[in-house]
C-alpha cells in the first residue's frame, strides 16, 4: 500500500445544543487526539459573520493549539490574505515562528471565507482584484525577508524570527496553482470545495514550478471531506448528515441544524438529491475499507502522498471515532519509511 500521510483541517463547527466555548475546546482536544493518532498536520480555517463557525482568527487559535501539542505540524487553512495587511500577517506568523520554531504552516488563499460585505469591513482597502492579492504575496516575501522597505528605510516585521513558516498556496479552481508555482510554494487542492478538480491541476504546478529556498521541488496536498463509521449503517447516516449540510448551505443556511434522527427521517426533494449528486466529489465516506480505498485511489489519482481531511459529524464522539478509524486504517502511528 502506498504510505500516504493525512493531516486534519478542523472549523470549530458550534453543532446545535452547544456554545462556541465547545467547539472551540472541542477543536484543541482534537489537536492532541491528531497528534496521539499519527497525523501529520492540523490546520484550522478563516471564516466571518457565522454562527455555525466558530473558528475566525487561525493565528490566535494556533498559539494554543501548539502549545497543547509536540511536534505535529499546526498551521491555517487557511489565511484569507486580502482580509489582512501582509504586514500584520508576516508580524502574527513570524511571532508564530518564534515560539514554536519549524512547526508552522501559513497556508493562504484569496477567497473571503465570509460575505463580500463583511469581506470589505474586515479590510476596506480590499478591491477583491488578483493583482492586489499578488502584490499582497510580493510584500509578504519581503516582511518574511528582511527586505522591505521605501525611500525611509527598511521597514521590518518583528519579531525577526530565525525561521519563517512554511507557506502554501490554496486552490479549489485551480487558478491559483500558477501562482503558488510562481512564488516556490506548497499547493493545497481544496477538493472539499470543488468536487470536480482534476489531476491536471497539479500536473500545471509541477510544470511551472519555481524553486525557492523553502521547497527545492513541487509539494502537493490534496484536501476532502472525509467520514468513517464502523459500519456501513453508521457510515450512510455520516454521509446523510453532510449531505444535508451542504444542501442547507447552498440555500444560505448555516445553522443551527437538526439532530440526527431528525434528518435520518428527512427526505430529500429531487432537486436536493441533484445537488447531493453534483456536491459527491467533495467527500470521501464509508466503513475503513471504503475509505483507505478511496483516499488511497485519490492520491494516486492526483500523484500525492499528503491528503488533509475534514469531518463535520453531528456529534464529537462519531468525529472523533472517525479520526481514530482512519488512523488505524492507515496504520498512521507507525513511522513512514
Amino acid at each position: 500500500m502506498k504510505n500516504i500521510k493525512l493531516g486534519i483541517l478542523d472549523q470549530s463547527v458550534v453543532r446545535q445544543g452547544t456554545t462556541v466555548q465547545e467547539a472551540i475546546q472541542e477543536t484543541i482536544a482534537t489537536a492532541k487526539l491528531a497528534e496521539e493518532l499519527g497525523y501529520s498536520r492540523f490546520w484550522v480555517s478563516e471564516h466571518h459573520n457565522s454562527t455555525f463557525i466558530a473558528g475566525s482568527t487561525p493565528e490566535v487559535l494556533m498559539v494554543k493549539l501548539a502549545d497543547v501539542t509536540n511536534h505535529i505540524r499546526i498551521g491555517s487553512g487557511g489565511i484569507m490574505l486580502p482580509n489582512h495587511s501582509a504586514l500584520k500577517v508576516a508580524e502574527n506568523f513570524r511571532m508564530l515562528e518564534t515560539l514554536f520554531p519549524g512547526r508552522i504552516d501559513l497556508g493562504m488563499g484569496r477567497a473571503p471565507g465570509t460575505d463580500r460585505i463583511t469581506s470589505s469591513l474586515l479590510n476596506p482597502s480590499n478591491d477583491f482584484s488578483e493583482s492586489s492579492y499578488l502584490r499582497q504575496l510580493e510584500h509578504l516575501q519581503h516582511f518574511f525577508r528582511d527586505t522591505a522597505g521605501t525611500e525611509r528605510g527598511f521597514i521590518y516585521a518583528a519579531p525577526q524570527s530565525s525561521t519563517i513558516p512554511m507557506q502554501w498556496i490554496l486552490s479549489s479552481s485551480g487558478g491559483s496553482s500558477n501562482i503558488a508555482a510562481r512564488f516556490g510554494m506548497g499547493l493545497v487542492v481544496a477538493k472539499f470545495i470543488n468536487g470536480f478538480v482534476k489531476p491536471d491541476v497539479i500536473e500545471t504546478y509541477r510544470k511551472n514550478f519555481r524553486p525557492s529556498d523553502q521547497y527545492a521541488q513541487p509539494h502537493a496536498l490534496l484536501s476532502v471531506f472525509v467520514l468513517c463509521g464502523e459500519t456501513e449503517e453508521k457510515a450512510l447516516e455520516m454521509r446523510k448528515m453532510m449531505d444535508y449540510i451542504l444542501v442547507e448551505f447552498e440555500k444560505g443556511k448555516f445553522g443551527p441544524f437538526p439532530d440526527v434522527e431528525t434528518v435520518k427521517k428527512y427526505r430529500f426533494t429531487e432537486g436536493e438529491l441533484e445537488r447531493i449528486r453534483y456536491n459527491s466529489g467533495r467527500i470521501v465516506s464509508g466503513t475503513p475499507e471504503d475509505v483507505q480505498e478511496q483516499l488511497t485511489k485519490l492520491a494516486n489519482d492526483f500523484d500525492i502522498d499528503e491528503i488533509i481531511i475534514s469531518t463535520m459529524a453531528d456529534s464529537n464522539e462519531n468525529r472523533v471515532r472517525s479520526f481514530e478509524l482512519i488512523s488505524e486504517a492507515f496504520n498512521l502511528r507507525e513511522p513512514v519509511q
